[in-house]
């Protein structure tokens, strides 16, 4: 308020010199830059936090499948241990049928026998194709579980890296010491380039 030339200064006003005053100071202390430098410490952290969220999910996402694969891959083998167990069956019918038909004196009869071995052969060799598929099956399966293990230990070294970046820029904005934005930005980078390789499926 000002009265005959008189300015009395109301509470803000101090509040508002004093701003003005810390950020003169501040400025004078850390260069042109230091404003800026904050603010692209916080955007780079926004930035790093955003990604590293997304590799996360990635990597429960991954661990999931692996899981699953992992399952198909019992089931398969099941399946083919079944089968094998139907061959074994199946040759042990055959043994006796070639027993029985050694055996017998007519020929009617060994010849009955004798279709009745063909038909047992025939029947093992396709229960044997069936659990030689359901066990290469089985493998892919088992491949495609490793295969997103992998990947899941890259996308979790990759959010690792994301969040120690983080933790660098925390201490980097307490303290305003620049070599920590570099370690922040070279830990950041770091933690990309593992997430480039998880999706690249190296």
């Amino acid at each position: 308020m000002s009265s005959n030339g008189f300015h009395v200064h109301g509470p803000h006003d101090h509040e508002l010199e004093h701003a003005a005053q810390g950020e003169h100071g501040a400025t004078a202390h850390h260069g042109i830059g230091g404003g800026s430098l904050t603010n692209q410490i916080a955007m780079c952290t926004a930035v790093i936090a955003t990604v590293g969220a997304i590799f996360s999910y990635m990597g429960g996402a991954t661990q999931a499948n692996a899981g699953l694969y992992k399952n198909d891959a019992a089931i398969k083998k099941t399946e083919a241990a079944n089968q094998w167990a139907f061959y074994q069956a199946k040759s042990t019918k055959q043994s006796m049928a070639e027993f029985a038909r050694d055996l017998v004196a007519t020929e009617d009869k060994r010849a009955a026998y004798q279709a009745k071995v063909e038909r047992y052969e025939k029947e093992k060799d396709d229960i044997k194709r069936d659990a030689e598929r359901l066990e290469a099956e089985a493998r892919h399966w088992d491949e495609q579980s490793e295969m997103q293990m992998h990947l899941h230990h890259r996308w979790a070294q990759a959010t690792t890296g994301l969040q120690v970046a983080i933790a660098l820029a925390a201490i980097a904005l307490l303290t305003k010491k620049k070599w920590l934005e570099y370690g922040m930005l070279g830990v950041a980078a770091l933690g990309l380039a593992v997430g480039g390789l998880a999706m690249l499926h190296i």
